[in-house]
């Protein structure tokens, strides 16, 4: 049986130009190439977790617009059920846009949330019976508070691990720290939440240990291409990055927390599990786009058995 992940977040139509060269205040520069894909950190969390071998179900909403239904078809077109996805008439579909630099594969996004912002708490009960039936919870930042909340507050009643990818930082409720099974930010993240300064995988470890004082359970503190670094207060782990040619870095995280979540939910240990999830992402950067560039089950396990 497939690992059940039920994923509250962000739904964005993500319009992608890519230049050799990004344009500063007040200039303009030509670009190359311009992509138009499904996007926002739930919904690329999603895909890579069902490309990834789950059965990955996406609680938002979208606007009632042509953005809505190429999200949409992406969806039909991988096999992905959209139940819990709900039409916002008096929005908009959120967008990200995107600027990829092709010489450095660095990325800058500017997101309008749109839609995103109308996902509720009431969304999240709806689904409250697949989320007693999951394996896993995993949210982030791009919606409102209550439905990140309520759904932390449904995984525990019924006993679920529930992840938090808390992207992009700002600030939420303290009441959500305890509830929180494993806390994935990268270093930026990391040191919003921790007030630590991340150069280092000892500087990972300090942060780390800033924030388990907060409650949280387990934290994993991804290090772009260095790897990713674990600590639960008293095991700590390191777990390098593959090494492969990147093109483009966006997704890059949304694919490791779809990917880890699949390999928690199936038992894996959690070093076995980063191992997987640091496979998926470094998949994923070898190609464009962000929906299209999320690796496959066979993928990651060729890459497994290849490094």
């Amino acid at each position: 049986m497939k690992t059940k992940i039920i994923i509250p977040g962000s739904i964005m139509a993500d319009i992608t130009g890519y230049a050799k060269h990004l344009p500063i205040g007040g200039e303009s520069a030509f670009g190359e190439l311009l992509r138009t894909s499904p996007g926002g950190k739930g919904s690329n969390q999603m895909i890579a977790a069902h490309r990834a071998g789950a059965e990955a179900l996406l609680i938002g909403c979208t606007g009632n617009d042509g953005q809505a239904a190429m999200v949409t078809e992406f969806y039909n077109a991988e096999g992905i059920p959209t139940k819990y996805v709900r039409k916002v008439a008096e929005s908009f579909t959120g967008t990200a846009l995107i600027e990829v630099d092709t010489t450095t594969a660095q990325n800058r996004i500017l997101v309008v949330p749109g839609a995103n912002l109308c996902v509720s708490k009431d969304d999240v009960i709806n689904a409250s019976c697949d989320i007693a039936n999951c394996d896993i919870v995993l949210a982030q930042l791009e919606i409102p508070d209550e439905p990140i909340l309520e759904s932390a507050k449904l995984a525990k009643a019924n006993g679920k691990t529930f992840i938090l990818n808390p992207a992009p930082y700002r600030v939420f409720p303290e009441e959500l720290f305890p509830m929180i099974d494993y806390f994935t930010p990268n270093e930026t993240e990391a040191e919003y939440f921790s007030g630590v300064h991340i150069e280092s995988v000892e500087d990972a470890s300090y942060a780390a240990k800033v924030l388990i004082q907060k409650g949280i359970k387990n934290v994993i503190i991804t290090l772009g291409s260095k790897g990713a670094f674990y600590s639960n207060g008293e095991k700590e782990l390191f777990v390098p990055s593959f090494k492969v040619e990147a093109v483009e870095t966006t997704g890059a995280g949304d694919s490791f927390n779809g990917a880890f979540a699949v390999a928690i939910g199936e038992g894996m240990d959690v070093g076995s599990a980063m191992r997987f999830a640091n496979a998926a992402a470094g998949i994923s950067v070898t190609r464009y786009g962000t929906a299209q560039s999320m690796a496959t089950r066979d993928e990651i396990e060729e890459l497994l058995k290849a490094q």
